[in-house]
């Protein structure tokens, strides 16, 4: 452990790790975030609401549990350049760390108490060997790792290839994801009767989470939380 350490130490005095948000070097114990963009983090604490605004985007169209984001997500916000880098600057660590933070909130919130599996948004296969990772399986896996909840990657699909959802409107949104999912052999028999914590990236008029849990719900008789790292404000 000591060498591990010495070794560390050596590569962050050649290769400094910097704060993902402001740039600010980090220090020993930090990662990805520095403990100041930690503390400034606009947290919106809708884990602890009971029909809270991201809740109720879903009132009407597709029946949660729960629903939630860590963290509002306001236009040339350097938390907002945090998701960029997730999706586009090949950073799956920043998924992760910031999964944990949103995991360790779901681990006190006892409306989430009963979730028993954790379910990305999947990507479709061909941007997901472009992009090189799904952002929303390296959320999920740090919500796991702080909530101990086990983590499914292959109940659900994308049966098609779509367009970006950037810049849509939110009737073309949902155009351009309606039945784009679909659930995979055996399936219903693993979700039947469970509790399940559907996780994305980002929240803006909920089109693709709304499809994703028609989806599930048609093939599988479940209950389906949301949980997204953003919000947009």
């Amino acid at each position: 452990m000591k060498v591990a350490s010495i070794f560390q130490d050596f590569l962050n005095l050649i290769y400094p790790s910097c704060c993902e948000a402001c740039g600010m070097l980090l220090v020993v114990g930090e990662r990805v975030l520095c403990t100041s963009c930690r503390y400034k983090l606009p947290r919106t604490n809708y884990w602890l609401q009971k029909g809270n605004p991201v809740e109720q985007m879903f009132w009407g169209r597709v029946p949660v549990v729960n629903a939630c984001s860590l963290f509002f997500m306001g236009k040339g916000s350097s938390y907002r350049k945090l998701l960029h880098k997730l999706k586009y600057s090949n950073k799956p660590q920043i998924g992760v760390a910031l999964g944990r933070l949103l995991g360790n909130e779901l681990a006190r919130a006892a409306d989430y108490a009963d979730v028993e599996f954790i379910v990305p948004i999947p990507l479709h296969a061909k941007r997901q060997r472009k992009r090189g990772y799904n952002q929303s399986e390296k959320i999920a896996i740090g919500i796991s790792q702080a909530t101990g909840k086990p983590l499914l990657t292959s109940v659900v699909f994308r049966q098609r290839y779509n367009e970006t959802q950037t810049k849509k409107t939110r009737e073309e949104r949902w155009s351009n994801v309606s039945d784009i999912f679909a659930l995979r052999p055996n399936a219903e028999t693993l979700l039947a009767g469970k509790h399940i914590l559907l996780v994305d990236d980002v929240l803006t008029t909920g089109s693709t989470i709304e499809a994703c849990a028609v989806a599930m719900l048609k093939g599988a008789s479940c209950r389906i939380s949301v949980a997204t790292l953003a919000v947009a404000k």
